[in-house]
């Protein structure tokens, strides 16, 4: 078959290579495309009787009760919010002695750390949307039938006569990085 300028002739574009900047480009697609959990429907959530704000991944319930915190006695309201087994709640409980709230927002920390029987376990400080220094908490431990491996990434904070936690507590394989961190970054005390 003639050819123009004696080249070979092209094969039709669908068998063509493609060139590397454009197999970079579709292979980062796929992974963006794959790394979607069309599951987790954010949301923005604003505390009914605490100022927080706060997205959450599905529609939330609300509830409140009793607890101690070593030794002190408050009502602790929690919004949460549940998919694939990974749990995303924000808890608020006031606290009116300024002396007692450091002693109450510590107790809140190690609760969960007992709870999931924390074997790992790191703190940083941070400070939430809305300028509140807080401490962010990121565990590994077992709970639940069988001692499942689980993860736990939270932020503790106060401000005013309330203490708040926002955690999100789930399956090891099943709480990602990328969840926690949309969780946990639109955390903000108002």
């Amino acid at each position: 078959m003639p050819t123009l300028f004696n080249r070979p002739p092209r094969p039709p574009s669908s068998l063509r290579p493609l060139k590397p900047l454009r197999l970079l480009a579709v292979a980062g697609l796929l992974a963006a495309l794959a790394a979607c959990n069309p599951a987790l429907n954010w949301r923005e959530v604003r505390g009914s009787d605490a100022p927080y704000s706060v997205l959450l991944p599905a529609k939330p319930t609300t509830f409140a009760r009793p607890v101690d915190l070593n030794g002190l006695k408050v009502e602790m309201s929690m919004t949460a919010a549940e998919v694939d087994g990974v749990s995303y709640a924000v808890a608020s409980a006031r606290v009116p002695d300024a002396a007692q709230r450091s002693a109450a927002l510590a107790a809140m920390q190690e609760a969960m750390l007992r709870n999931i029987g924390a074997s790992q376990r790191q703190e940083r400080a941070v400070v939430l949307d809305g300028g509140t220094p807080a401490v962010e908490v990121t565990a590994r431990g077992h709970a639940g039938p069988g001692k499942r491996p689980v993860a736990m990434h939270a932020r503790f904070a106060q401000r005013g006569e309330r203490v708040f936690q926002a955690v999100a507590l789930g399956p090891a394989d099943a709480l990602t990085a990328e969840a926690a961190d949309t969780f946990l970054g639109s955390f903000a005390l108002r």
